[in-house]
């Protein structure tokens, strides 16, 4: 702010980004609307990759247009290549969301993490490079790396509605496009859903000629029962905040279906889960006072998986202590990382 209470911003520079902003609204193609006929359908891989926390799997959910991916504040809460699809008009996007490249921890599960994100940018249509809008680091650099020629990469500036000075964007936009052979840069909010639909419309010129590898109706190739694990871990990180290492798991013991009993009844879903962590001071977390935290664990991950899997669901948690798992190549893999 100025002495006199107004914002220091100069107007030309404001300019600048709304003109640069415009251009890119104006280069972006239509999706093709429900129901239209085209002549050919466009199908392909898109990868989403970035360093730990800058929205990728928000972002995913956002695209797909409903949750498959979990989110969280702490680093690292993707753990596996999530596959989502959304198919609009006579175009299917087949989005990959894959772990945060971890590049401070070398233990076994991060080696496999980063061996997801390598494999992920090898065999796509295009790849969407995720970053802070505003921001560029160390680690942003270090993912940039991976990305090999031939493959075309969008870098997309997010948390566009972190961004206190718009105006600080322009040139901070204009040094991106030098550091990287971008083949557009799109600043947005995975939040707005104007963006989202920018951003599929960006997406679609990029994918080939080809039929859909899905039906229309599909949103993703994974499992209720790995979904279930997801949400499990999803709610175990959101519930204990920093205080609980990102290393702790969830492996999935039990996972039946048993079929309605009666007309209008819904199916039922018997899930028993572990919660892996490290230390026996961990365990004790994850329980809580009196076992209040993980039964709320229990409560929000039952909630929202019966919205998702529209079932009944009957969930029941536990707590093991497996020292030194993230270290250990063999448990890593018999805890289903690659």
């Amino acid at each position: 702010m100025g002495s006199n209470g107004k914002k220091d911003t100069k107007p030309e520079v404001q300019d600048d980004l709304d003109a640069m902003l415009q251009g890119l609204l104006k280069s972006t193609p239509k999706l093709a609307q429900p129901g239209e006929v085209a002549e050919n359908q466009r199908c392909g891989l898109v990868a989403i990759v970035g360093k730990p926390n800058v929205g990728k799997s928000t972002l995913l959910n956002a695209l797909v247009g409903q949750k498959i991916s979990i989110t969280s504040r702490k680093a690292q809460t993707t753990r596996h290549r999530i596959t989502g699809m959304r198919t609009e008009g006579q175009t299917q996007f087949v989005f990959v969301d894959t772990p945060g490249f971890q590049t401070i921890h070398g233990n076994a599960l991060n080696k496999s993490l980063n061996k997801a994100v390598q494999g992920a940018v090898s065999d796509v249509d295009l790849v969407l490079f995720v970053v802070e809008a505003g921001s560029f680091t160390s680690a942003d650099e270090k993912v940039l790396k991976l990305l090999g020629e031939g493959i075309p990469v969008l870098l997309v500036a997010n948390k566009l509605d972190h961004v206190k000075e718009r105006a600080s964007l322009a040139p901070w936009l204009q040094a991106m496009q030098a550091r990287g052979k971008f083949a557009e840069l799109i600043p947005l909010s995975a939040k707005a859903p104007k963006d989202v639909e920018r951003l599929l419309a960006l997406c679609e010129k990029f994918l080939p000629e080809q039929a859909w590898w899905y039906s229309e109706d599909e949103l993703t190739d994974r499992s209720e029962k790995f979904l279930a694990s997801e949400l499990v871990r999803e709610k175990l990180f959101r519930l204990t905040g920093d205080e609980l290492p990102y290393t702790s798991t969830v492996v999935i013991d039990k996972f039946e279906e048993e079929p309605p009993q009666k007309k209008g009844q819904k199916r039922l879903l018997r899930i028993a889960a572990t919660i892996v962590v490290e230390r026996d001071g961990h365990k004790a977390m994850v329980i809580g006072d009196k076992g209040e935290r993980i039964k709320r664990i229990g409560m929000e991950t039952r909630v929202e998986l019966e919205k998702l899997a529209d079932a009944k669901v009957f969930l029941e948690l536990w707590v093991k202590v497996r020292s030194g798992w993230a270290d250990d190549e063999a448990r890593v893999r018999s805890f289903g990382y690659e």
